[in-house]
């Protein structure tokens, strides 16, 4: 195994052990999903948010992120709305109960995830904050990692 091959394991199992444990306590008290509330903020987020921003953001298809957002439009989080200058594409907006939805969810995430990371130093933390955005930044400007 070479010297970096355990680091990406590490990553990988951080990643998969932080998402399931906020996914879990996330769905005990607001009855949301991490994915639903990621597909909440990015909407909420990105002005004019189309399907293929958010395929863009979380490097998955098309066809995933529009039946998760056919699952948003169904819980009565979210619109799909005629885009202005291009009729055959919607622009999504959050309802209002989406926008309720994802405030009372956003300190949820915020206290799981400062619970979860607490026996990290800040500075260890900011450390890892910069190297992941630069390791990100490579992988999207170079369209690695993505898929759709």
């Amino acid at each position: 195994m070479s010297h970096i091959t355990p680091i990406f394991i590490d990553l990988v199992r951080v990643e998969t052990r932080l998402y399931n444990a906020v996914n879990t306590r996330l769905q005990a008290e607001q009855g949301l999903g991490l994915g639903s509330f990621e597909l909440l903020e990015i909407i909420d987020r990105v002005p004019g948010c189309r399907v293929l921003d958010i395929v863009g953001e979380l490097a998955i298809t098309v066809g995933a992120v529009s039946k998760a957002v056919d699952r948003l439009v169904a819980a009565g989080w979210c619109l799909r709305v005629a885009h202005p200058q291009d009729r055959r594409s919607s622009v999504l907006r959050l309802t209002s109960e989406g926008e309720m939805q994802l405030s009372a969810s956003r300190p949820v995430v915020e206290s799981a995830l400062a619970s979860l990371t607490a026996t990290v130093a800040p500075d260890d933390r900011a450390r890892i904050a910069s190297t992941l955005a630069t390791l990100r930044a490579n992988l999207e400007a170079d369209s690695n990692g993505r898929q759709g």
